[in-house]
């Protein structure tokens, strides 16, 4: 697997107010993929918790959500851990089936976090 610090693209990118993330897949420390949704979902949700924490920032800032899902009957499984980490009101969100490039990836998540004002 290529490192995604050799990959051409931003982490995070911020405009204004707004700090948008890249795309987080739920990957282990040590580089696995674990089986299952959940574990991928908590992964992908801790990453992106701890790429906020680095901007001043948190779960309860994050204003928009995008899913990417490999498989459709994940869905109620993603939700039930997804719900667990976004407090109301929850971020507006788009969620698609889609291919992932990462051989095991079951779900990729994209956000937009606001700051404040």
């Amino acid at each position: 697997m290529t490192q995604a610090s050799a990959l051409p693209f931003s982490k995070t990118r911020t405009l204004g107010n707004l700090v948008f993330l890249s795309g987080e897949l739920g990957i282990a420390p040590d580089g696995s993929v674990p089986a299952g949704i959940e574990a991928q979902t908590a992964l992908a949700l801790s990453r992106i918790e701890a790429t906020l924490r680095t901007e001043g920032l948190a779960l309860a800032d994050v204003v928009s959500v995008t899913v990417h899902l490999v498989n459709a009957d994940d869905f109620a499984a993603f939700n039930r851990v997804y719900a667990d980490a976004f407090a109301e009101p929850r971020p507006v969100r788009t969620t698609v089936r889609a291919d992932l490039v990462l051989p095991g990836a079951l779900v990729e998540l994209t956000v937009v976090a606001g700051r404040p004002q």
